[in-house]
């Protein structure tokens, strides 16, 4: 394969240096090795390929062989002696400029994801840079967030395979993958959901079945800030409602924010429906329990039985336990609604483990 031309200007004083090498046996200076390493760093950043930068300095060292000196094997020796110098720190300094570009290129990407994901920044300007990530921020987008047994950073395997597996699966599409607070977040079209979809099957696997959550699309920067909101949202209603599913769609849950828009409303259902099982022998808790599983599987009660591993005689005295208490069935359509709807306020509020 044909490597890149690149300008002889970054040779600088190469041929001459070789020359003097070969008739003094002489090894570089500091001020040479200087000059080889600045000349590494500007090409650097004028985005020269290290590999036809070196084979620049192969080529004038074959075509530019000092021929004035003897061509004993002491001058041979020198000059290769030379020629390993010159390379290696012309080297140096480009792969420097290079790390620092890195650095520079992180530091802007992680100052545009803490702007992008916590609504900072004028949005104006906030779209333009987004350009620059491959975003175009008058669209919709749509954020998946995804949580494991512990946290994790960039730097660490797991957003790094994850990332690798999106790429090359959408090497086309504007994706954004990165890490927030510990958890896996990506950002894409909102009118890709596949993108989405693939990242929660990778993720989880990943992470070992760690739980994934999709905020809704919304149009325009702020958009961005919204679904994410939605994302972590439904992964902390995951965690207090002990939902079972490894990916959570914001779409699908709204109806538990509906429910706690009103928290005082809610916590007086909670209390008036659910305050007197704090009556019953061992509290609240078992008979809330109970609850919650005889819903959960559909008001079937062997099934609630065998979920509590229950007899469905001990199950049935404790919902008859809870019909006394409360005054109202589980087993009444009637009664059902209003002790669901109460047992569910009664998990999103953390009773009875906190106060109302």
């Amino acid at each position: 394969m044909a490597v890149p031309e690149v300008s002889d200007e970054y040779l600088g004083d190469y041929v001459r240096i070789l020359a003097d090498v070969a008739a003094t046996g002489r090894r570089l200076t500091r001020d040479e090795l200087d000059t080889r390493r600045l000349l590494g760093r500007e090409a650097a950043e004028a985005g020269c390929q290290l590999r036809a930068l070196v084979g620049l300095h192969l080529a004038a060292t074959r075509t530019d062989w000092p021929r004035a000196a003897s061509a004993d094997e002491a001058s041979t020796g020198s000059v290769l002696a030379a020629v390993e110098q010159a390379v290696d720190a012309f080297a140096e300094g480009f792969e420097r400029a290079q790390r620092l570009t890195v650095r520079r290129e992180e530091a802007a990407r992680r100052e545009f994801i803490d702007d992008l994901l916590y609504g900072r920044s004028d949005l104006g300007r906030l779209a333009e840079r987004a350009t620059r990530f491959g975003l175009r921020l008058s669209r919709a987008h749509a954020v998946a967030v995804a949580s494991g047994p512990e946290a994790y950073t960039e730097t660490d395997s797991v957003p790094r395979t994850v990332e690798a597996a999106l790429l090359t699966r959408f090497s086309g599409r504007k994706i954004l993958i990165t890490t927030k607070d510990g958890r896996l977040v990506c950002i894409a079209p909102g009118g890709q959901p596949d993108v989405l979809r693939y990242f929660a099957k990778q993720s989880h696997a990943a992470t070992d079945g760690g739980r994934v959550a999709v905020g809704r699309p919304h149009r325009g920067p702020g958009g961005v800030v919204q679904s994410y909101d939605e994302a972590l949202d439904a992964l902390d209603l995951a965690e207090r409602m002990d939902l079972d599913d490894p990916v959570l769609y914001a779409a699908d849950l709204l109806v538990y924010p509906v429910l706690t828009r009103d928290r005082q409303a809610m916590a007086d259902l909670v209390r008036s429906q659910l305050g007197p099982l704090q009556q019953a022998r061992g509290g609240a808790e078992p008979l809330l329990q109970t609850l919650t599983a005889y819903f959960d599987s559909g008001c079937v009660a062997a099934e609630t039985a065998r979920r509590l591993q229950l007899s469905v005689r001990a199950l049935t005295y404790r919902l008859e336990r809870i019909r006394q208490l409360t005054g109202a069935d589980p087993s009444d359509p009637m009664h059902r609604y209003t002790l669901q709807t109460a047992v569910i306020g009664a998990r999103l509020l953390d009773w009875p483990a906190k106060d109302l």
